[in-house]
């Protein structure tokens, strides 16, 4: 039996309810600054597919550290080329997404605007992508520890049975 230290946490409803209101809250601010970004919508649409393309690589990138977290250890890990594949998707999205908003011919407060709930929507992406993440290890963990405990149950009645 697995030792007691190594027991996942779980994070309380709180939590839970502040990391899904973070992140909602933070695509409800890129897409009013999207939806109102002046100029034309050849622009906007190339914004939106940023904000997206840096969303998506941000999940794949906590995906792909939280994978391979200890993987030495446990003989996993993915090949250096997904591993550029990740970080380079990553920032290339970041990248190319900054540099399209420091670009644009837009005024610099709504310039601020977008680029902070830009960074906030991907900040809030990693804290989502790892309270999901250990939800599933913590579920993971009780099923493994309730399916011992019904071996040990059925365990004790054949023996008891046999005696």
């Amino acid at each position: 039996m697995q030792n007691l230290s190594s027991i996942p946490p779980r994070d309380t409803r709180a939590w839970q309810l502040q990391v899904w209101a973070s992140f909602g809250i933070a695509l409800v601010l890129c897409a009013v600054g999207l939806a109102w970004l002046p100029g034309e919508p050849l622009a906007r649409a190339f914004m939106f597919m940023g904000y997206v393309f840096c969303l998506s690589t941000a999940f794949a990138l906590a995906k792909f550290v939280r994978d391979n977290q200890g993987g030495a250890a446990r003989g996993a890990g993915d090949t250096p080329l997904w591993k550029l594949v990740v970080w380079g998707g990553f920032a290339t999205a970041m990248g190319l997404t900054g540099w399209g908003l420091w670009g644009m011919a837009i005024n610099p407060t709504y310039k601020a605007f977008l680029g902070v709930s830009w960074l906030y929507l991907i900040t809030s992406a990693f804290t989502l992508a790892k309270m999901l993440r250990d939800r599933h290890e913590a579920d993971l963990f009780e099923a493994r520890l309730a399916g011992r405990r019904e071996a040990a149950r059925e365990a004790a009645r054949d023996s008891d049975r046999d005696a």
